[in-house]
Parts: structure tokens; C-alpha cells; sequence
């Protein structure tokens, strides 16, 4: 007879969006390089760093390949003496010919209305649709929990791909996701576990993530 097999242990997926940079809520900046965080983003990044060192036990640290998410990553890492790994799962949208452009500018375009009422149905031009980056984004989280089941691992990416992360866990259509806000260097818990996952915190800022029970 065959013996049953056990289902792997939850894991305990920590998002973390990057700190503000010089653009933050002036430009849509998307995957351009050589943008790096502002000073009070580093500030936001070392104190993410302080909240998560009080956890009793980080195995990994994850970033988007961009310069903004591993400077936010490096002081987490640091606390957990622990290397920052690059997934480029956890990119940002590809925005296209958007990238770049300022976010007065596109909120003029007839195509904003879309992206904020029927994201699922919107691709940016020469880029990705929101759909893609879901399936992408969420992807890579399946690919980093079969890493390290029974662990508590940290992914630092960019505001919409947490967004839809977060709205894939809550079993929110893409539709809606937009509901959903990440401000810089805010953490979403979500733990995965066999039978799905269950969000235990989004957008948090400033809270004692031990009380949440994960620690």
C-alpha cells in the first residue's frame, strides 16, 4: 500500500514594497534603470529592516532585479546576514510606451479610465497587460513557497505585482485590484499553505508584525 503523502509545511511570504524614490507619485517609472531610493526611503527601508529583524526566523531575501528594490532589500538582508537573491518574477509591470511618462500627463488619457475601472482587459502599449503580470508575479511566489516550504521568506517588489499578488490570495478579481493600496516599504503577509493562502496583513507600516503570530 502506498504511503500518504504529507502536504509541505505553510510558508510564510513577507511582500515588501520599495521606499519611495525622487518620482514616487509624480512619474510611472516602471522598469527603467538607475533610479534609486530617495533618503526618506532609505529611512523606510531601514526601518522595514528593524520591523522583520523581530521576527524569530527569515530564510531568504528576494528582490526585483531594479536598483530601488534591492537598495530596499540590502538593509533587510543585512539584519538577517543573509544575501539579497534576485527573481526578476518579481519585476515591475512592463508599462511600454508609458514608461517614463508623468502620472498628470496619463491620468489625461482616455485609456486611464481602463486601467483603473477594467484593468483586466488593458494592455499597455508595446508592454504588458495587468493580466500577464499577474499570472507572472504570482508565478514566482508559487515558485519561492515550493523553495521553502515551513519557512518565512521575504520578496521585495513594486506596488501593482503586490497588488495582484494580494488580490490572487484574497480571491479578488484583477477587476478590483486597483481597491488595493501598497505605499512604499509597506509589508504584506500572506501565508501559503496546502489547502491556499491566507492574508494575514497588507499595507502595514508601522504595526509589530509578532503580533500578527508568524514571528
Amino acid at each position: 500500500m502506498a504511503r500518504k503523502r504529507s502536504a509541505p509545511a505553510p510558508t510564510l511570504v513577507l511582500l515588501v514594497r520599495h521606499g519611495q524614490t525622487p518620482t514616487t507619485g509624480t512619474t510611472l517609472p516602471g522598469r527603467a534603470r538607475g533610479l534609486h531610493l530617495a533618503d526618506s526611503g532609505i529611512a523606510q527601508a531601514e526601518a522595514a529592516a528593524t520591523r522583520i529583524a523581530k521576527l524569530a526566523k527569515v530564510s531568504a531575501i528576494y528582490a526585483s532585479p531594479l536598483e530601488r528594490t534591492r537598495e530596499t532589500a540590502k538593509p533587510i538582508a543585512r539584519e538577517r546576514k543573509l544575501k539579497v537573491q534576485i527573481d526578476r518574477g518579481l519585476l515591475e509591470c512592463d508599462f511600454g510606451d508609458w514608461t517614463g511618462k508623468k502620472l498628470d500627463a496619463l491620468r489625461k488619457l482616455p485609456e486611464w479610465t481602463t486601467v483603473q475601472r477594467y484593468p483586466s482587459g488593458f494592455r499597455f502599449p508595446n508592454g504588458e497587460s495587468f493580466a500577464e503580470m499577474q499570472t507572472r508575479m504570482v508565478g514566482a511566489i508559487d515558485g519561492l513557497v515550493a523553495k521553502h516550504p515551513g519557512q518565512t521568506i521575504v520578496a521585495v517588489s513594486h506596488a501593482d505585482p503586490i497588488k495582484a499578488a494580494v488580490a490572487q490570495a484574497l480571491g479578488t478579481h484583477l477587476d478590483l485590484f486597483q481597491r488595493i493600496v501598497i505605499s512604499p516599504c509597506s509589508i504584506s503577509a500572506i501565508l501559503y499553505t496546502s489547502s491556499g493562502p491566507a492574508v494575514l496583513t497588507v499595507n502595514s507600516t508601522g504595526d509589530d508584525l509578532s503580533k500578527l503570530g508568524i514571528s
